[in-house]
């Protein structure tokens, strides 16, 4: 406890908390960079080509990743299924969804969409782990479902609309993978580090996009690809297999999971960001109610759970833990 007021955390602890919560935000903005980044990667690779070279030259990076410390817990049967679960909902089927959908649709819209990510983790921690939601997360569903409805219904025209519905449609499907993938991941972060958390989820991936990326290598003109095109997709693959990956679950070690919620924010802001500054994309009336929505619903999911301040102090001495 801090001597000078005993209500408060030592210095120490608030530093842990301040170095988790920049952790976290800088994941989410980056996540939110690749995210946008990627658009124009897709009009150069075919999607499981481009998700295969992502997990190989990650693959490459991380392999130092892959030795166990001393004070790691040795993986057995439960903790290999989980990893590969998580990888593949959280690696091969999002990069999967998320390169498709992004290719049908705006990056602004991408972003937005995966700012629902927090309402899509209360509505699947309630079918699968059957907690209880109070009114602030089912507030927090309906906003995010009202935030993607108002994008689709936002149709330029009735091919454009088509594609854009399809690309939402598919961003959605892997904001539920990621959803998956951070409730299967509740138990790793205590029994692994950060690092080899990552490194074994890309490896997963590699091993699960090979024959899919392998299939459309061939016959595939990587000489047409520029030096620009090849440049971003390392950044692509270090970004979003290495950099954001470690971020996200290094601040996850300082942060309670009840706050760790509200800096997917970041996300929706970072992808917005790059569609309007670097790839000229509009940022239109129905993206910024839609970001609204989402902005409204991480703030209420971020708030559950979140323990209130006593009206008066108790009279009964604290017990200590």
């Amino acid at each position: 406890m801090n001597p000078s007021n005993p209500g408060l955390p030592t210095p120490p602890a608030w530093r842990d908390r301040l170095h988790g919560y920049g952790l976290l935000l800088s994941g989410m903005a980056l996540v939110g960079v690749y995210v946008a980044l990627s658009k124009p990667l897709t009009a150069a690779f075919p999607v499981f080509l481009l998700a295969w070279l992502r997990f190989a030259i990650a693959a490459f990076a991380m392999l130092p990743w892959l030795r166990r410390h001393e004070s790691e817990t040795p993986l057995d049967r439960s903790l290999t299924g989980t990893v590969f679960l998580q990888s593949l909902f959280g690696n091969f089927l999002f990069s999967i969804l998320m390169l498709s959908g992004i290719a049908h649709t705006s990056a602004t819209a991408a972003g937005v969409i995966l700012a629902t990510l927090p309402a899509a983790v209360a509505l699947l921690s309630w079918v699968v782990l059957r907690e209880r939601l109070d009114a602030r997360s089912w507030a927090a569903v309906a906003l995010a479902v009202g935030g993607v409805t108002l994008l689709t219904l936002s149709r330029p025209g009735a091919d454009a609309g088509t594609q854009q519905t399809i690309g939402n449609l598919l961003v959605l499907g892997c904001v539920l993978c990621e959803a998956i993938y951070v409730i299967l991941g509740k138990r790793l972060t205590a029994s692994l580090s950060p690092k080899r958390i990552s490194a074994l989820l890309n490896l997963w991936g590699l091993v699960l996009m090979t024959p899919f990326g392998a299939w459309q290598a061939i016959g595939f003109d990587f000489g047409a690809v520029s030096a620009a095109g090849w440049s971003l997709l390392v950044f692509y693959a270090l970004a979003a297999s290495v950099v954001s990956t470690w971020l996200w679950l290094s601040g996850l070690r300082h942060v309670p999971a009840s706050h760790s919620g509200v800096f997917t924010i970041a996300m929706p802001l970072a992808a917005s960001a790059v569609g309007v500054v670097f790839l000229g994309e509009q940022l239109g009336v129905a993206h910024a109610l839609a970001f609204a929505c989402a902005a409204a619903g991480v703030v209420l999911v971020a708030s559950v759970n979140v323990p209130q301040r006593p009206a008066a102090p108790s009279r009964r001495p604290a017990s200590s833990r």
